[in-house]
């Protein structure tokens, strides 16, 4: 039995997740490939290793073109459908982002179908969440065990103005997943990562 262990000890976001993933083996030309088909304009997934705390890892940044476009749920599950991605990685992406847009309706008082999707709607975040559907369909393991969350403390700047950390949508997205603590300056935990733990998490707990 194949198990992902998700060791979230410094937080989790979508750039993260996805730059996780690829080290760990996935093929970068076919996340790329998936991501072309989406229609967005000039995204493309870069990578360079870095050193943090004296250890290696794999930074991932994507690279667009600059935009001022706010979507819809329905603009982003339209590229999806249009998209050369396989069955598995389409349910995936669709599940992650429908769960996002529920918790941004909670918190707006809105409905999924007319809550705004500001950061979380632009290219990288997009970028982010179908990458990642993408890699765990290819990484092909039978379950995904998390630890406890780190959220980070302080404040964050969004498109509503400043807003204690996690972010509203952040915690409505944690709700039930367990929290580590942590009195880090920051925010650690980004909506896109805490849709996609809360959507492909099986189990959380220690290694």
């Amino acid at each position: 039995m194949r198990i992902a262990y998700l060791d979230c000890a410094s937080g989790v976001s979508g750039d993260m997740m996805l730059g996780a993933l690829l080290d760990a083996g996935v093929d970068l030309p076919a996340v790329q490939r998936g991501i072309d088909s989406l229609g967005l304009p000039s995204c493309r997934l870069a990578h360079t290793e870095v050193k943090k705390q004296g250890f290696r890892a794999l930074q991932l940044t994507v690279e667009h073109e600059p935009e001022h476009t706010h979507r819809h749920l329905h603009h982003i599950v339209a590229m999806i459908e249009g998209s050369t991605l396989t069955d598995r990685q389409r349910e995936l992406a669709l599940r992650i982002f429908h769960r996002l847009a529920g918790a941004e309706a909670k918190v707006h008082g809105s409905t999924i179908e007319k809550v705004h999707f500001h950061e979380v709607g632009a290219i990288d975040s997009i970028a982010d969440i179908v990458g990642s559907a993408i890699a765990w369909d290819l990484l092909n393991v039978d379950a995904i065990v998390c630890s406890p969350v780190p959220t980070g403390t302080g404040f964050v700047e969004i498109a509503h103005g400043r807003c204690a950390i996690p972010a509203p949508a952040t915690g409505e997205l944690l709700r039930g997943v367990p929290l580590a603590a942590s009195d880090v300056q920051g925010e650690l935990t980004t909506p896109t990562g805490a849709a996609i733990v809360a959507t492909i998490v099986d189990d959380f707990g220690p290694l």
